[in-house]
């Protein structure tokens, strides 16, 4: 069968002269046929198509030039109506559905202003059950072939027992501090007043810091004043930043695997000892882990000779101290001088609700660098289900971490601490707690019988 469409533009262009000249005043113009090629073979019939202004195709008899039949787009492919309609136009019935023009016009002629919608697909003639409605296909009936669907019991199955590990998931590395405010962290640092962990982000530990800085220098230091910041780097020991070379024993250790919780677990250690480079370069320099790796970036810190970018934080404080104050509310340790100048400051941990801090003053007994501790639950207080004395070997994950300075209080006393991102963010079993250096610091500057005065 052969089938020509013929373009709107030209045939409303073509037509409206024809009808100009063919049609009489108030009467439809009829559509004639251009060529008998335009021609298809439909139900034993010989049509030709015609599509108008609404994108209907008009089915016209090239014999008679009438209408047979109008299909709105959406109906071209029904065949089964094209049939019947077939069979209404041999039975001369004019037939619409609803407003619906599908069948012949009056008098045979088609109007391009007649309303054609689609037919409603779920009416009742818009498919035909008639098993007759359609003509046999030629030749053997086409089998496709499809390959199977997986079924569920084919698919991968997750394992029986994931691995599931109980380590925290470390910050993302994108989720990094800011320098400058690092650069403002180490210049505190450097002149005793303790940011606490070098980390990059403002916190209550920066504010009361930069308090003490002010109250020390005399200066009005703001977190803001960036040149300010910047000036006084370069006054106190240059750039924030400087370069380190891991060392062969840097990288050899000696290292624990992990450090156990639980204390009768401890105490089977040999050591407690850092668990990695990165943990030991990060107390080093005073800095916070996470933010030591944030800094380098797929660096090889197991390797000797790799260079890493670490807080220049200056030299350790080193003018002697005649009073100490432990500021409960503050979380703060200031130490003073014979002349009530203050030397320094660090953020601090100190009792809890359950476990007190001492009130009033008690004076320093001795110091320790690097002690063991001993549990006794008789004396304190009970971890887990530890009923027992213990004696857990001294390090820097230990439970006072490398400085233990005894209060005459018994049991009580200013020390470490193997995490040092929660001191003053948590609470203590009545001591006071420091980083490890803030604590190795204030050992070498104070002495036996120095008054300790705990202030609510």
């Amino acid at each position: 069968m052969l089938r020509k469409i013929v373009v709107l533009s030209a045939m409303a262009t073509g037509l409206s002269a024809f009808q100009a000249a063919a049609a009489p005043l108030g009467e439809p113009a009829v559509l004639r046929p251009q060529a008998d090629s335009n021609l298809i073979q439909l139900a034993q019939s010989e049509v030709e198509v015609f599509y108008d202004s609404r994108g209907n195709r008009v089915l016209v008899d090239p014999y008679t030039g009438k209408v047979i039949a109008v299909q709105p787009p959406e109906t071209r492919l029904n065949r089964p109506a094209l049939r019947r309609e077939m069979r209404r136009q041999e039975l001369r019935r004019d037939y619409r559905q609803g407003d619906v023009l599908i069948g012949p016009a009056d008098d045979g002629y088609y109007s391009d202003d007649a309303l054609a919608v689609p037919t409603d697909p779920n009416g009742d003639d818009y498919y035909n059950n008639d098993l007759n409605a359609f003509p046999e296909a030629p030749g053997e009936p086409r089998v496709v072939s499809r390959e199977p669907l997986q079924s569920p019991d084919d698919q991968p199955a997750l394992p029986a027992n994931p691995r599931i590990t109980d380590r925290p998931l470390e910050p993302s590395i994108a989720v990094k501090g800011r320098e400058d405010v690092a650069s403002l962290q180490i210049l505190l640092d450097r002149l005793g007043a303790s940011p606490g962990v070098i980390d990059g982000r403002f916190g209550s530990n920066v504010d009361k810091a930069l308090v003490a800085y002010n109250e020390m220098t005399g200066a009005s230091l703001k977190s803001t004043d960036a040149e300010g910041i910047k000036q006084a780097l370069a006054e106190t020991g240059g750039d924030a930043f400087g370069s380190y070379t891991i060392t062969p024993e840097d990288a050899a250790g000696p290292f624990v695997a992990s450090v156990p919780a639980d204390y009768s677990e401890k105490a089977k250690l040999e050591r407690m000892a850092f668990t990695s480079v990165t943990e030991m370069l990060a107390e080093r320099f005073h800095m916070d882990e996470n933010y030591l790796k944030a800094l380098n970036p797929d660096l090889n810190f197991n390797r000797p000779g790799t260079i890493v970018k670490v807080a220049n934080f200056g030299k350790l404080v080193n003018k002697p101290v005649s009073r100490i104050v432990a500021d409960k509310g503050l979380k703060q340790v200031r130490a003073y001088n014979e002349a009530g100048q203050l030397v320094a400051a660090y953020p601090a941990t100190i009792g809890s609700g359950d476990t007190p801090s001492p009130t009033g003053i008690h004076a320093v007994s001795r110091v320790a660098l690097d002690p063991n501790y001993t549990y006794n639950p008789k004396l304190n207080f009970k971890q887990g289900e530890n009923d027992k004395v213990l004696t857990i070997p001294p390090g820097p994950n230990g439970p006072v971490g490398s400085v233990w300075i005894a209060l005459d209080k018994p049991t009580y006393g200013i020390h470490g601490t193997p995490d040092p991102s929660k001191i003053g963010k948590t609470e203590s079993h009545g001591c006071v707690r420091l980083t490890n250096w803030d604590a190795r610091e204030l050992a070498k500057i104070v002495k036996s019988g120095v008054p300790v005065e705990f202030m609510e």
